[in-house]
């Protein structure tokens, strides 16, 4: 993997950068589509490269280990020629699902039992067997086992959680050196800063995660319930100690006001579920403001859906039929949610790099802000 810095803007920190893999370019700052089990929920891969045209997406480890299974992806030639995705990929470690599982799961120094939400068996992560599975599931970024803390968290519990993921780094290092690549291409390692919402212990994570001296980094453990100031002043500890020719991956991230924040504090690259589990329960993100279609008052609204909407559904349908959809239980009103809301965020995060280039980045944002602060 490469990666260049292309400009920062003068009155932030945000940055354009490009980052290289063997299945292509992601201009950067992006935003990554939520592809939990092979699939991101609701649409069409035709649709996902055509309409929402994300340079990469997201897959989950914890999902694809467990369902469709290891052996059916390598079998397949691998997460990208399984699901017919021919653009970059990157899986988290399964961390975060196996924090969600706090009721049915024991984090010890060798790794985390956990049972299957499935149908309730046994299975173990260790920092090796979690490198094994992403060696088999074949994305172009992968990332070290690490745990994800609650919040609130108490100070010693995050002390000892932080220290335990940067011996788990070493871990997954270490074995990794060892597995050969699966496919015909090389695969790269992310590290996760922890330390919970604590700055002097994210402080220590940023700087042992940043001499670990991998090709990327991650901050892990926010947008757990936090409020958004404290994810702000967290990411700022930590963009100020992570490199800055590595590209910075914020996990779990969050909403349109989220990104852009986090875009002006130097972040690269995000992703979440937001989007998408928003639009299937009605939830339209847009440039003015939020709007929940299944209100009344959209009922004879023959507008479009959205005027400056940059997917087909914008403009073909209006908030009068995406409303009845949802009122009739149809299914394709979901997808068309889905759709424009997933339009939406990858036009944020390209008009933000385009604002970026051309230096009024800082003036665009504050006023986006504003503007998306509000419910239609």
């Amino acid at each position: 993997m490469e990666f260049t810095l292309e400009h920062t803007d003068p009155q932030s920190r945000a940055r354009a950068g490009e980052i290289r893999t063997a299945h292509g370019s992601i201009a950067t700052p992006i935003f990554m589509p939520v592809g939990t089990a092979a699939s991101v929920k609701g649409v069409h891969q035709r649709e996902l490269r055509e309409e929402i045209d994300p340079d990469i997406i997201l897959g989950n480890t914890y999902h694809l280990y467990l369902r469709p299974k290891t052996n059916i992806l390598e079998e397949a030639g691998g997460l990208h020629k399984f699901m017919g995705w021919d653009r970059n990929i990157l899986t988290d470690s399964g961390g975060y699902q196996v924090y969600s599982l706090s009721a049915n799961r024991k984090i010890k120094e060798e790794g985390v039992k956990f049972k299957s939400h499935i149908d309730g068996s046994t299975h173990v992560f260790t920092p090796e067997n979690v490198m094994e599975i992403q060696r088999t599931i074949g994305a172009d970024i992968i990332m070290a086992f690490d745990e994800c803390t609650p919040y609130p968290c108490d100070y010693n519990y995050a002390k000892r959680s932080m220290h335990m993921t940067h011996r788990w780094l070493d871990r997954c290092i270490a074995h990794l050196d060892k597995l050969p690549y699966k496919y015909d291409y090389p695969q790269t390692l992310f590290p996760i800063v922890q330390g919970s919402t604590y700055k002097d212990l994210r402080q220590q994570s940023a700087e042992y995660i940043a001499s670990s001296g991998a090709e990327g980094n991650a901050i892990g453990g926010l947008s757990v319930g936090e409020p958004a100031e404290e994810m702000y002043a967290m990411t700022e500890v930590v963009c100020d100690i992570l490199p800055e020719d590595k590209p910075r991956y914020l996990m779990g991230v969050g909403t349109p006001i989220n990104i852009l924040e986090n875009i002006a504090l130097g972040i690269d690259m995000f992703d979440c579920v937001m989007p998408t589990r928003n639009a299937r329960n009605g939830m339209l993100f847009t440039a003015h403001g939020t709007i929940n279609i299944k209100n009344k008052k959209w009922e004879a609204d023959y507008s479009p859906i959205d005027e400056m909407g940059f997917t087909f559904v914008d403009k073909e349908y209006s908030k009068a039929y995406l409303r009845h959809l949802f009122a009739a239980n149809e299914y394709l009103g979901k997808q068309i949610a889905t759709i424009h809301n997933l339009g939406f965020y990858l036009w944020l995060v390209r008009e933000a790099r385009r604002r970026i280039l051309a230096g009024d980045f800082r003036e665009w944002k504050d006023k986006m802000v504003k503007q998306m602060d509000k419910r239609l």
